[in-house]
């Protein structure tokens, strides 16, 4: 059952889907019903964290041996990618131990590197998913008057061989996909149709009379700002998404003076190469970078061999404190950024980079973006 949901991007309307963390909730759902009633659902439903109902029909249903399973077919709405089409599974059953234990199986990924959202050696279901499976699961078991444990065992069937299509390998997930997503919704994502929406909201801007500007990457950058009250009314912030490069080309067509990038260091860092699409399907140069300047700054051969194999760029900064060199590779990094920028922007303004992570807080700031931060105050 396709999710009738759609946003504007640009002048195209574009229909979303929901990402493998609802599939499997919307699962595990299903299989506690079967498992616990008797009876097969003939839809399944949930609101998904950002509020957008998602209902759909099981693919199927069974009972073998006391473990319940439900398949739920993954739809990714018009940003369709490797797992649009899969079945997703939940085999669910009766445990003597009381709680809900999530695990994963056949074809989901294990982690095997430090980092990532997941400690080293669980299933790659990341947070978010993991509650939502508690709560359709909890919700059922409420209903049925049932009081004791339950084990759901995730599953995607051929997941395995899809995963080599992904950066699961790299980044140290083996053995299958990510059950991933925050929001529950998978929100299309036509390249020029964002570019589009970019254009029309920094002309939108420009319009109003704003000479400052705030480029964010995305909800991490807005939650970020939020967060340590860095925006305000008087200065607009517009998300760029990737498409650093094209809204910095686009900022120099309007008459702003003074425009401040806040990004997450795992995207930002790229810029440090001169990568202004920061798209993972562009460049995953992030580790290499980090490694470059730790060599520069003295950094040992374990140091950067540690580097090279981390999964994410919270995990090098946990490397680089141990090695006591936090601070001089960020410097290094800011100081390559602000050479990246200056030289796209070609002095239509000033423009200054500001570094920060979910884990570590603020990072970094370019000299150019100290400067633009202390003659806002």
């Amino acid at each position: 059952m396709a999710l009738d949901y759609y946003i504007r991007s640009g002048q195209k309307q574009l229909r979303c889907g929901y990402t493998t963390g609802t599939c499997v909730a919307l699962a595990a759902a299903g299989a506690t019903s079967f498992l616990l009633s008797g009876k097969k659902p003939e839809t399944l439903s949930l609101m998904t964290p950002k509020g957008i109902p998602v209902e759909t029909i099981p693919a199927f249903l069974l009972l073998k041996e006391g473990t319940a399973v439900c398949g739920v077919v993954k739809d990714g709405g018009d940003d369709a990618d490797v797992t649009h089409g899969l079945t997703i599974e939940a085999h669910v059953k009766k445990i003597s131990s009381p709680g809900i234990f999530i695990d994963g199986g056949e074809g989901v990924g294990r982690v095997t590197k430090p980092g990532l959202d997941q400690p080293v050696g669980f299933a790659a279901i990341n947070r978010v998913p993991r509650r939502m499976i508690e709560e359709q699961v909890q919700q059922v078991c409420d209903t049925l008057g049932y009081d004791g444990g339950i084990e759901v065992l995730v599953c995607i069937p051929d997941g395995k061989e899809v995963a080599q299509k992904t950066f699961n390998p790299m980044l140290g997930i083996e053995g299958g996909l990510s059950i991933l997503g925050t929001s529950g919704i998978v929100e299309p994502m036509s390249e020029q149709a964002l570019v589009d929406t970019i254009a029309l909201e920094l002309r939108q801007a420009a319009a109003l009379g704003a000479k400052r500007l705030i480029l964010t990457l995305g909800n991490y950058g807005e939650d970020f700002l939020r967060k340590n009250q860095m925006s305000g009314d008087a200065v607009p912030v517009v998300k760029c998404s990737n498409f650093i490069g094209d809204a910095l080309d686009i900022t120099s067509t309007h008459p702003f003076t003074e425009v401040l990038l806040m990004g997450h260091i795992g995207k930002l860092v790229k810029l440090a190469g001169g990568v202004m699409n920061t798209h993972s399907r562009y460049a995953d140069c992030r580790t290499e970078l980090v490694c470059a300047y730790a060599a520069v700054c003295g950094a040992s051969k374990e140091v950067c061999m540690a580097l090279l194999q981390a999964a994410t760029t919270d995990a090098c900064i946990e490397i680089l404190d141990s090695a006591q060199l936090r601070q001089p590779v960020l410097d290094c990094l800011l100081k390559a950024i602000q050479q990246h920028l200056d030289h796209r922007v070609c002095g239509k303004y000033r423009i200054g980079a500001v570094l920060f992570s979910n884990q570590y807080g603020l990072l970094g700031q370019t000299q150019m973006a100290k400067e633009i931060i202390e003659s806002w105050k």
